[in-house]
């Protein structure tokens, strides 16, 4: 009987052993091949930013980014939040890739917009990241009446220079009468909604700051 209940045991510390190393050997496995692909990741990622970059700020030829320190537009990543000033061949600024996220309907939604500092208005814009719902809310990424709400929304500042004039909305499809309205999307209100509430909140934090630094951004191509 003792032999018996040996043998079990031996067995079962060997299934043990067993498993336990092949658990390792995946997570080892599972390491390495992250290890491995890390680079193509974000060197694909970084292409695509700046393919984005050049669609929602147009004639951007040059990009330079600048991180927030202290309430201060500081060129490079300094692993901080990130604009891109983009320049012409001429080394005139041409407007500011803004990233902005918020809660949709089904999770976050990442998006870039292009700002422009001389009209202070809203250039072009992309969603970066969605998981909306498809064929619905997914239309903030593709829907071409959406999309042409971004080619001139005013985000104007007011007279203090401290925030919007007026606060970006999304209103009903057809029912848009002033440029920092958007002209939502039927069939994905709460989608199209969250969009303009992204545009609103980053607007308001980061058009002041670029205003109040503006003569650092434009010169800066001048001065590489």
């Amino acid at each position: 009987m003792n032999e018996v209940k040996d043998t079990q045991a031996t067995s079962s510390q060997k299934m043990l052993f067993t498993m336990g190393g092949i658990g390792i050997f995946c997570a080892l496995l599972i390491v390495l091949t992250y290890e491995g692909t890390l680079p193509r990741v974000l060197r694909l990622k970084a292409e695509a930013l700046e393919k984005a970059i050049l669609n929602v700020v147009p004639g951007t030829k040059q990009t330079v980014a600048y991180s927030l320190v202290d309430g201060n537009l500081v060129q490079g990543d300094q692993e901080s939040e990130l604009i891109y000033a983009g320049y012409d061949d001429a080394g005139r600024l041409v407007g500011i890739a803004i990233q902005g996220e918020g809660q949709g309907y089904a999770d976050k939604i990442k998006v870039l917009y292009g700002y422009s500092p001389e009209k202070q208005t809203v250039i072009g814009f992309q969603v970066l990241e969605t998981k909306e719902t498809p064929g619905l809310g997914d239309k903030i990424a593709k829907d071409e009446n959406f999309l042409n709400n971004f080619q001139a929304l005013d985000v104007s500042l007011n007279s203090d220079q401290s925030g919007l004039a007026n606060e970006v909305v999304t209103v009903k499809f057809g029912n848009k009468k002033n440029p920092w309205e958007v002209d939502g999307i039927t069939g994905a209100t709460i989608s199209s909604r969250a969009v303009g509430s992204i545009i609103d909140e980053s607007a308001s934090r980061w058009a002041p700051i670029i205003q109040g630094q503006l003569e650092q951004l434009q010169n800066q191509a001048s001065n590489e």
